[in-house]
């Protein structure tokens, strides 16, 4: 049977979890995720786990922060001034805001505290300094 290999197009169903247990994404339901492996289109642990698996194959893997979407960085939590956020926006901890960046680029950003002044947020992704574990099932080769 076929192993998957650097530059080969995938398509793996996954289940993906805090190490908790608490399920953060699925492709239940969905068509599986395709990727090439090692082109830097997933996180790296996940990339990296799928390589030498072969097609119906299943397994489990944790894969460390610095691996998945790096470790929280603290100087990506800022306060901004109430001012500065437009007018309508249903301001609560956990709201999830976009920003653009000085060079155009969008930012998503997480309301994590609330004053009278100033609304933090944070720039870090969401699962940033969380293990992950993943349970995969590749699909299909879909090019080699």
């Amino acid at each position: 049977m076929a192993e998957v290999k650097s530059g080969d197009v995938v398509r793996i169903h996954y289940t993906g979890k805090l190490t908790d247990g608490t399920e953060f994404d699925s492709s239940a339901g969905r068509d599986p995720l395709e990727f090439e492996v090692g082109a830097g289109q997933i996180i790296s642990g996940l990339d990296d786990h799928v390589n030498g698996l072969s097609v119906g194959e299943k397994s489990s893997v944790t894969i460390p922060a610095a691996q998945a979407y790096g470790p929280h960085d603290p100087n990506r939590v800022q306060p901004v001034p109430r001012a500065q956020i437009p007018e309508g926006i249903d301001l609560a901890v956990g709201t999830r805001l976009q920003a653009t960046t000085p060079d155009g680029q969008p930012l998503a950003l997480t309301v994590v505290d609330l004053s009278e002044e100033e609304v933090t947020v944070d720039a870090n992704h969401p699962l940033a300094g969380q293990d992950l574990v993943f349970d995969v099932e590749v699909v299909e080769i879909v090019a080699a």
